[in-house]
């Protein structure tokens, strides 16, 4: 271009022009996508949009309460919680949850069953609510999931309190324990009280206080950044913690009583004759209820449910047996309290009866017979023939009407309410299963406790504390404090005899044990130190045929006799009332030995034992 040529100013004021007109072009219409999508958010997604900003800024969190503890009679943790480390995901910051967990899974194990219970988890959560993948982990578990944190959006370490059973499996079965919420539970729980807790209370104590040990949840508001980290709390509500529970339950007489079964099946029940405390509640075998607190997994479960012994079932409670010979000191007081027999009453027995125009024979368990027989020797050496010879007389009703006096037939209200009544039959009750009359071979058979009559092992404690009290009930519990409108007995009420009746009784009971023909004389009844008055049992598992002897050898295991004993001690002043079934096995009698011994010889002369354990102590009295 020649050096003189000018400058076309205009053409550079045109294209500057359009230059500035396109910018400002641009400019506008960014403004109205600008407006427009500001429209959008905070007109037609105000609700959604506004909810999730003040969800992302400020969070409403829960604290749940501690759950109260379980202690017991000296003041031994039954129940407690410790600390655990949780893995949790905040399912709105996770992103995909399914890949999200494939990548936890090839850091830490996540089992299908920890999956499973998180599936279920998601359904019922709240917003923002961290929900636990994986309980208890480790050092290792931890350090690996804080290293790899980065790439694991929503997942979050929590520290949090898990029940623990210190005692492993020698409560299971009367404290109970905890398990996850399933979604039946989750229909009749209410939800506030269960805001950020996971577990509820499914057997035994843990359940029947549940309302008390829950305690009640508290709250904090918190502000929160992007990444869902806490800034600071904004306002918060404190939880209110669970009310603990002492209890008259013995750690050590419960080990000792479980000791004294040695892996047999059975079931023990022991009470404080005054209080009505249950000192120990024994059923055999049993699990570690510590299993079930986290969630137990399908394997572990199915092979507890499904094991032949029944390790679930609380024989204590639950399992149902005739009550043999042991209700012939009831008996007995039927008897008299109904002018059917007196102190002076005798039959010769000659090792069985027969009804009237019948060929069967009912035997006595001594083929031979006992000869002249009184009531006082028929409890002593529970000789069957002279209460067959007494039924007729006596009648199925008015049996039925006295025993259920001393709670037999129905349920006692302990305070844990897994609990079945037993069967105490009558003619109405007959009628009314079977449309059937009742028979008077029936009513033999019954009268020593066989036939129909079913008892649990709690029940014959029970009626063996009314013995003790000569006619005073006392309700059986576990929980030491009176709890308005949590213990709601099915009945309670003295029963009236004369005092000759239960001198009678009772000494015919002592004789069980010190008359050398007392049936438990040769078992427990040398070299006492302390005066016991018991009754022995027998309960048939399988029919013999009329003609053959029992024989234990011949049978399978589970179709053997069940061995039996009650007693209470030191018949002057009862402290301890006691029961004991022993499956398919003999020695009902010595379990309950044993256990009174370790309970009674140390109080009843301290100064030997001054200083010692329990255990010494009761080493020293046997040795004294």
């Amino acid at each position: 271009m020649p050096a003189n040529t000018l400058k076309d100013h205009k053409a550079e004021q045109r294209i500057v022009g359009t230059r500035v007109w396109l910018a400002l072009f641009f400019m506008i219409v960014l403004v109205f996508v600008l407006i427009a999508r500001l429209f959008y958010l905070q007109v037609l997604r105000y609700d959604e949009m506004s909810t999730q900003s003040e969800e992302n800024r400020v969070l409403l969190q829960t604290i749940p309460p501690v759950r109260g503890l379980i202690y017991d009679t000296h003041g031994k943790l039954l129940a407690m919680n410790r600390s655990s480390r949780s893995l949790t995901i905040v399912r709105e910051r996770a992103g995909d949850l399914d890949q999200l967990i494939e990548n936890i899974s090839t850091l830490v194990p996540v089992t299908d069953n920890e999956r499973r219970r998180f599936d279920q988890r998601v359904r019922r959560r709240r917003p923002y609510e961290p929900i636990p993948l994986k309980f208890n982990l480790d050092d290792e578990q931890i350090a690996t999931i804080a290293v790899n944190q980065f790439r694991l959006p929503g997942v979050e370490i929590d520290a949090d309190l898990v029940r623990y059973y210190p005692e492993g499996s020698i409560f299971s079965h009367s404290v109970g324990y905890v398990g996850r919420i399933n979604d039946r539970e989750l229909k009749t729980l209410e939800p506030a009280l269960y805001s950020g807790t996971y577990v509820t209370g499914k057997i035994g104590l843990e359940k029947y206080y549940e309302s008390m040990l829950l305690g009640k949840p508290g709250y904090q508001e918190v502000e929160t950044n992007a990444r869902g980290r806490v800034l600071r709390i904004l306002n918060q509500v404190p939880s209110e913690p669970g009310k603990d529970l002492e209890l008259y339950l013995d750690t050590e007489l419960q080990k000792v009583a479980i000791e004294a079964l040695d892996g047999r099946r059975g079931a023990i029940v022991a009470m404080d004759p005054k209080t009505g405390g249950v000192l120990a509640m024994v059923s055999n075998p049993s699990f570690d209820p510590n299993l079930f607190v986290t969630g137990i997994d399908y394997e572990t479960f199915n092979g507890l449910n499904k094991n032949i012994e029944r390790p679930l079932y609380n024989r204590a409670t639950l399992g149902e047996y005739p009550p043999a010979s042991t209700i012939k000191p009831v008996i007995g007081l039927a008897l008299l309290a109904n002018d059917v027999v007196d102190k002076n009453t005798r039959i010769y027995d000659k090792g069985w009866f027969q009804l009237p125009g019948s060929e069967h024979r009912f035997r006595n368990w001594n083929r031979r017979g006992d000869g002249w027989v009184n009531l006082s020797k028929a409890i002593y050496r529970s000789n069957d023939t002279f209460f067959y010879n007494q039924a007729g007389k006596l009648g199925v009703d008015r049996m039925h009407d006295f025993l259920s006096q001393f709670g037999l037939g129905r349920r006692t209200g302990i305070d844990i309410g897994e609990e079945r009544p037993g069967l105490l039959p009558s003619r109405e009750w007959k009628r009314g299963v079977y449309g059937q009359p009742w028979y008077p071979g029936e009513t033999v058979i019954a009268i020593i406790g066989q036939g129909y009559n079913l008892a649990t092992p709690l029940q014959l404690a029970e009626f063996t504390t009314i013995l003790a009290n000569r006619g005073k009930h006392v309700q059986p519990r576990l929980v030491k404090e009176d709890i308005p409108d949590i213990q709601s007995p099915e009945w309670g009420h003295d029963v009236d005899a004369r005092d000759e009746d239960w001198n009678l009784v009772i000494d015919a009971m002592e004789d069980v044990i010190k008359n050398p023909r007392g049936t438990a004389h040769w078992r427990i009844g040398r070299n006492l130190k302390y005066r016991i008055a018991g009754k022995t049992g027998t309960a048939q598992v399988v029919s013999i045929p009329q003609g053959e002897e029992y024989d234990a050898e011949r049978l399978k295991e589970f179709e053997r006799d069940h061995s039996l004993f009650v007693a209470f001690a030191p018949v002057e002043d009862p402290q301890i009332a006691i029961s004991v079934i022993v499956e398919n096995d003999k020695g009902a009698t010595n379990v309950a030995k044993t256990i009174m011994d370790h309970y009674l010889l140390p109080r009843l002369n301290p100064s030997l034992t001054h200083g010692l354990s329990v255990d010494e102590a009761l080493k020293a009295k046997v040795t004294n």
